[in-house]
């Protein structure tokens, strides 16, 4: 079992260039994937996200990913030659057509105009794409870490509650039992060969058994407990999984309370939504 929550990072080398993620998760409904990307990387994006589903089935996904290229490779300051012969063709003909005098010298270079531009260098990035993989999958198993570590918490702490709904449970069961029986004594109801409350005619019950016999939404009660149970121990997404026999236990703990209203097991039956509600804040958090 996953939390939603979860972070994870990692870095690569290539060639002089740094490339490094950052990767975090987050609780949302379902997947909601948010990648950045520098724009030497575009071409990768949709292989990112790829990745990033067949990791992550629920929660907001943010990915960063930055590139840090080594000092004196990013850009190239070149000369504008053939600029510069046309400065210099102009100025020995000047020189000679007004009798100038005076040598050309490099403070040409730096007083004349456009001869120098700045080029940004085009980026090999097919040949970074093996790094740019390697730091996501690093990236990605630390995420997956951070998720089954607070995940085990998570389930720790669910367990503890389930363990008290079985107890509910039981105690539901008991004491709805002995509630049947001393409603059976104080009505003078019989029984019939087969040890069942019998009303005052043969084959009719009495009124208070078609509304005190749970025993059906206790045994419904007590599988549903076990399952979810199960279901913590398992991997993978469960968190709807979870959500619906959380939803399944609310209601037989519903139909219990309004079947035998009698305080001691409308008492248990509150304790037991209690503790399906606190389940249900954990699932918030679950896969």
């Amino acid at each position: 079992m996953r939390s939603m929550t979860g972070y994870g990072e990692a870095a690569q080398q290539v060639r002089g260039t740094k490339i490094s993620i950052q990767v975090r998760s987050l609780n949302h409904r379902h997947l909601d994937l948010q990648v950045r990307v520098p724009r030497e990387y575009l071409g990768f994006e949709e292989e990112i996200r790829k990745q990033l589903r067949e990791c992550i089935t629920r929660g907001r996904v943010d990915l960063f990913v930055n590139r840090f290229a080594a000092k004196g490779t990013e850009r190239t300051l070149e000369l504008d030659e053939a600029l510069l012969r046309q400065y210099l063709g102009s100025i020995k003909a000047a020189k000679k057509k007004f009798r100038l005098a005076g040598d050309l010298d490099v403070a040409l270079l730096t007083s004349g105009p456009d001869l120098f531009r700045v080029r940004d260098n085009e980026v090999d990035a097919k040949a970074e794409r093996g790094a740019l993989l390697q730091a996501l999958k690093s990236a990605l198993r630390k995420l997956d870490q951070s998720r089954q570590r607070e995940g085990r918490q998570l389930a720790a702490d669910m367990l503890f509650q389930v363990a008290f709904l079985k107890q509910t449970s039981a105690e539901i069961e008991a004491r709805a039992g002995a509630i049947g029986t001393r409603l059976i004594k104080s009505s003078g109801a019989v029984k019939d060969s087969n040890g069942a409350p019998r009303g005052d005619s043969e084959g009719e019950a009495p009124a208070w058994a078609f509304k005190g016999d749970i025993n059906e939404e206790v045994v419904r009660l007590k599988t549903h407990v076990a399952a979810l149970a199960g279901a913590l121990h398992e991997a993978g997404s469960v968190g709807k999984k979870i959500d619906f026999m959380l939803q399944e236990i609310q209601r037989e703990l519903n139909t219990i309370s309004s079947k035998v209203p009698q305080l001691e097991v409308v008492q248990l039956v509150l304790a037991g939504k209690e503790r399906v509600e606190k389940i249900r804040e954990q699932t918030q958090n679950i896969e």
